[in-house]
């Protein structure tokens, strides 16, 4: 396409498609009111399903379907533990193995736990200072 083809038109603002001798496809209006008071209505295809909730075109709060069924509540999943996903990955058996070699470890006293890698004088920086 050459440059020329396009120059003087401005792209996406002016369509040069008109409506005459369409037939626009059967709409209904359907109305929604939000919280705060304003009404509106939004133009739906007849076929369309139509939603029970829409944003407030006023003040962008959620708006509910006048004379409608409520928004349907939605099943939430219960928050999933540590100690249900630990479950998940192991049996109580396991775990209760696991359990006594760690602390047969710690009675031992072959663990130092009092002392971390990163516990120094330094914050954690390993390199020396040179003097």
């Amino acid at each position: 396409m050459s440059e020329r083809a396009l120059r003087g038109t401005r792209l996406v603002v002016t369509s040069y498609e008109t409506d005459r001798g369409i037939d626009l496809a059967p709409r209904q209006a359907v109305e929604y009111a939000c919280q705060n008071g304003h009404r509106f209505e939004m133009p739906f295809s007849v076929e369309a399903e139509i939603p029970s909730e829409w944003e407030c075109k006023v003040c962008g709060a959620q708006a509910l379907l006048v004379d409608g069924d409520g928004p349907e509540e939605k099943k939430g999943k219960p928050a999933r533990t540590h100690w249900d996903m630990l479950m998940e990955r192991r049996t109580r058996e396991e775990l209760e193995e696991v359990l006594a070699e760690r602390l047969a470890v710690l009675r031992s006293g072959t663990m130092n736990i009092a002392v971390h890698p990163r516990d120094d004088n330094n914050g954690g920086n390993n390199k020396r200072k040179s003097a």
